[in-house]
């Protein structure tokens, strides 16, 4: 199971990242909030260890910010904060549980085992753009109710481009979540080619799937 770890101190954060592989889990680490933004928005994740203070971002800010998205990704808040009014504001931005530090690796796991049994409140949220419209938990897109023929990568991409539409996604960021090595991508025409085949079969939709020269591409509603 692949897991997000945000936390600013760096030592903690390589104990837990550590911890969590030992234990069996792939882990993405982040030391800033808009960091663990970027990855969450990005990549999907069985569960994230979020810490309350961090640069740029808080991770209060952050959880808002994903659960404004509809992602249900479960978030464990750490934080040093342990008043009543400290633990209802984090509970009510969206984190699924709180632990306070200093704690116990092995509780934090057992606390991660807990939220990751539990089935998500937001399976049923769907995506839509224009005409098109995609459920994450099949992985289906359809477009004025007929189904699309999608590949993995495909449908990785146009996902992406929904959830963050109608902002420019960069090549970098496309590469990362559609592609198991970023550079192959990155270094030829892969890219294009999947957006080009993404155009085509998006007619119908409503939408422009437009290249923003140099940085990437970004998915609009025609007239917007």
């Amino acid at each position: 199971m692949h897991v997000l770890v945000a936390e600013d101190d760096a030592k903690l954060q390589e104990v837990l990242a550590r911890g969590l592989r030992s234990a069996g889990y792939t882990v993405d680490v982040a030391g800033r909030g808009d960091e663990a933004l970027e990855l969450l928005t990005t990549r999907d994740y069985a569960a994230a260890v979020v810490d309350w203070r961090m640069p740029v971002m808080d991770g209060i800010d952050v959880v808002t910010v994903i659960r404004a998205r509809d992602l249900s990704t479960p978030v464990l808040m750490l934080t040093a904060r342990d008043t009543p009014s400290d633990r209802i504001r984090g509970l009510d931005a969206g984190c699924d549980d709180y632990l306070v530090k200093p704690f116990d690796f092995q509780e934090m796991l057992a606390r991660l085992r807990a939220l990751m049994r539990r089935p998500s409140t937001t399976l049923g949220v769907r995506l839509r753009a224009g005409g098109l419209i995609i459920d994450p938990a099949t992985r289906i897109a359809s477009v004025n109710g007929a189904e699309l023929a999608l590949t993995p990568t495909e449908y990785a991409i146009v996902e992406l481009l929904v959830r963050r539409s109608p902002a420019v996604v960069s090549r970098e960021t496309i590469a990362n979540h559609a592609w198991t090595d970023a550079l192959d991508p990155i270094a030829s025409n892969s890219i294009d080619v999947h957006v080009t085949r993404l155009r085509a079969k998006l007619v119908g939709a409503g939408l422009r799937l437009e290249a923003v020269r140099s940085v990437g591409y970004r998915l609009v509603e025609w007239g917007a």
